[in-house]
C-alpha cells in the first residue's frame, strides 16, 4: 500500500505565499504560477490548486463575501492561516525566503532591483530593511493581483506605472501593513494625491476631491485629471474590497477637508 505524500509545514507556507498573490478566480491547475510552484515543489498543479482552495475556505474575508473554498483540508491549512493573522510580516518574509531557496537563489538575488543600495548596511539594520522592502514588494503583488494589475481610477494597466497605495499608512498600523483590504492599486498621480489627502475614497467607494484641490478648478490639469473622476466609483476588486474602517480613517485623518 502506497504511503500518502503528506504536506510539510514548509510546503504549506509556500502554498500560502502563492495564495496571497493570485485572486481566487485565477486558481486553477493551468495557472502558470501554480505550475511553477508545482515544479519546484515536486507536486502536481492539481494538488497545489486544491491546497489554495483550502486556504480560501478559511479566509474570513472571502467567507464574508459568500465565496467558498473547499473545506476538506481546513484542518491542515488553518494553523498556517492563524500564524499569518497573528504575525503577518514574519510569515510573509519567511515564505519568501523558502521560495527563494526552492528556486536555487537568495532573497538578495531575487530582489536585487529593490535591495541593491543596502550593501553598506550591516547587522540588524540590514536585516530589518531587507525584510521591510521584500514585504512591501509582496504587498504590491497582492494588491495588483486584486485589481487585475489596473489602476482602480483610470484603468491604466502598465505595471511599471502602478502602486499599491496603503489606505492606513505603513507607519501607522503595523498589524494591517500586509492586509490586502488596506491597499488600492493606483497610478502615480492618484497614488500621490491619495497619500497627501488631496483625494479620498468614501465608504461607497466613490472618489472625493478636497477643498484644496478644488481651488484649482480653473486649470486644465484639474479639468483633465480630477473633475472627471469626482464621485466616480473605483474599480471593483476581484477578492478584497477596501475595508470601510480603513477608508474612514483616511477620510478622518489624512483627507484635507
Amino acid at each position: 500500500m502506497a504511503t500518502r505524500n503528506l504536506w510539510t509545514r514548509e510546503e504549506l507556507i509556500l502554498a500560502f505565499n502563492l495564495y496571497l498573490k493570485i485572486p481566487f478566480s485565477k486558481i486553477g491547475s493551468r495557472n502558470k504560477d501554480i505550475i511553477h510552484l508545482a515544479n519546484i515543489m515536486g507536486r502536481t498543479p492539481n494538488s497545489i490548486a486544491l491546497r489554495l482552495v483550502n486556504f480560501a475556505s478559511v479566509d474570513p474575508i472571502l467567507k464574508a463575501r459568500g465565496i467558498k473554498g473547499m473545506s476538506g483540508g481546513t484542518k491542515i491549512v488553518q494553523p498556517i492561516w492563524d500564524e499569518f493573522y497573528n504575525n503577518q510580516e514574519a510569515l510573509v518574509f519567511q515564505s519568501e525566503q523558502i521560495l527563494a531557496q526552492k528556486e536555487n537563489t537568495s532573497i538578495e538575488n531575487k530582489y536585487q532591483d529593490i535591495l541593491f543600495d543596502l550593501k553598506d548596511l550591516k547587522g540588524e539594520t540590514a536585516i530589518r530593511e531587507v525584510k521591510t522592502r521584500v514585504n512591501q514588494s509582496v504587498f504590491r503583488q497582492m494588491v495588483l493581483a486584486n485589481y487585475s494589475s489596473k489602476c482602480a481610477i483610470t484603468g491604466i494597466d502598465i505595471p511599471q506605472l502602478l502602486f499599491a497605495s496603503h489606505i492606513v499608512p505603513w507607519s501607522v498600523n503595523e498589524k494591517e501593513r500586509l492586509n490586502p483590504e488596506n491597499g488600492i492599486c493606483l497610478s502615480p498621480l492618484y497614488d500621490k494625491a491619495f497619500d497627501k489627502g488631496l483625494i479620498g475614497i468614501n465608504t461607497n467607494y466613490q472618489i472625493i476631491l478636497s477643498k484644496e484641490l478644488k481651488t484649482k478648478k480653473e486649470t486644465a490639469f484639474y479639468s483633465n485629471h480630477f473633475a472627471s473622476v469626482e464621485n466616480q466609483k473605483i474599480t471593483e476588486p476581484l477578492s478584497y474590497f477596501p475595508r470601510k474602517e480603513f477608508l474612514e480613517y483616511h477620510m478622518d485623518v489624512i483627507f484635507e477637508k
